[in-house]
C-alpha cells in the first residue's frame, strides 16, 4: 500500500482471476460489461427429478392415482346425438306416414328398415295427452296396448313367415298413430254430427291402419296377408277407443 499526503491510491492485488478491486479515484474511468454465463431452467422435463411423494406413490405401485386422464371427443357429444335422436329422420319418417301414397315418391321402407325408439315413443305419449280426458290412467293404457299389441303383431309376423324384428314392428306401430292423431281436432268441432264423426273415424283407422300394413305385410306373406292385416285394423280401432271413450 502506498500513502502520499493527502491524496491516496489504493492498490489491491485480485484476489481471484475473475475481479481487480480499485480505489475510487481510479474508478471514474474505468466502463465495462459482465457477461452472465447462460443459465437453462429445466422444469417439468424428463430427466428432472420428482417430488419426494410423487416418489414414493411410484415406488409403491401407485403412480395410477398421477396420472391425467385426457378429454376424450367423443365424450363430448351433444345431447340429441348422444341419445341417438336424429331429429331430421324423424321428420321424414312422419311425412311418410302421413303420405302413404307410392306415387309421392318417398321412400317409405325406411320406417321399417330402420327403426328408432323416440320417435314412435314421442308420438304415443302424444296421442296419450290428447286422449286423457281427465283420466290419466289412459296414458298407461295406451302406452301398455303399444307395447303388447306390438308384440302381438310381431309374434303373429313371424308365425306367418315374415322376416320383421319386434323393434320394427314397435316403429312402424307407434309411427302410423299419426293419423289418428291427425283427425282429433275434427272429432272435437264436428263431435256432434253422428254420421260425419263415424265417417271420419273410419278414415283415420283405415289411414292408420293402410299405412302399419303397407309397411309390414310383405311379400312373403303372399295368400296370407289377411290375417295380419286384420289384427292391425282391430288395434288402431282399440286406439281410436281409447281416445273417444267409446
Amino acid at each position: 500500500m502506498k500513502v502520499v499526503g493527502k491524496t491516496s491510491t489504493m492498490h489491491l492485488s485480485p484476489t481471484n482471476g475473475d475481479f481487480t478491486f480499485v480505489s475510487s479515484t481510479e474508478a471514474e474511468d474505468l466502463s465495462g460489461t459482465i457477461d452472465a454465463p447462460d443459465v437453462k431452467l429445466n422444469m417439468g422435463s424428463d430427466n428432472a427429478k420428482d417430488p419426494y411423494a410423487t416418489t414414493f406413490l411410484r415406488k409403491r405401485g401407485y403412480g395410477w392415482l398421477l396420472e391425467v386422464e385426457e378429454d376424450d371427443p367423443e365424450d363430448n357429444k351433444p345431447l340429441l346425438e348422444e341419445l341417438d335422436i336424429d331429429l331430421k329422420d324423424i321428420y321424414y319418417k312422419i311425412r311418410c306416414v302421413l303420405m302413404p301414397m307410392p306415387s309421392l315418391g318417398f321412400n317409405r321402407q325406411v320406417v321399417r328398415d330402420n327403426p328408432d325408439f323416440w320417435g314412435p315413443l314421442a308420438i304415443v305419449l302424444l296421442f296419450s295427452m290428447i286422449s286423457i280426458y281427465g283420466q290419466f290412467r289412459v296414458v298407461s293404457w295406451i302406452i301398455t296396448i303399444w307395447i303388447f299389441g306390438s308384440l302381438t303383431i310381431f309374434l303373429l309376423a313371424r308365425v306367418l313367415g315374415g322376416e320383421v324384428s319386434y323393434g320394427q314392428v314397435l316403429g312402424v306401430i307407434g309411427y302410423s298413430l299419426l293419423p289418428l292423431i291427425v283427425i282429433a281436432p275434427l272429432l272435437l268441432v264436428i263431435g256432434g254430427f253422428d254420421v260425419v264423426s263415424t265417417l271420419i273415424k273410419l278414415s283415420g283407422v283405415f289411414w292408420a291402419a293402410y299405412s302399419a300394413a303397407s309397411l309390414l305385410v310383405g311379400d312373403e306373406f303372399k295368400t296370407k296377408k289377411p290375417l295380419l292385416i286384420y289384427p292391425i285394423f282391430l288395434l288402431y280401432i282399440y286406439f281410436l277407443s281409447l281416445y273417444t271413450g267409446v
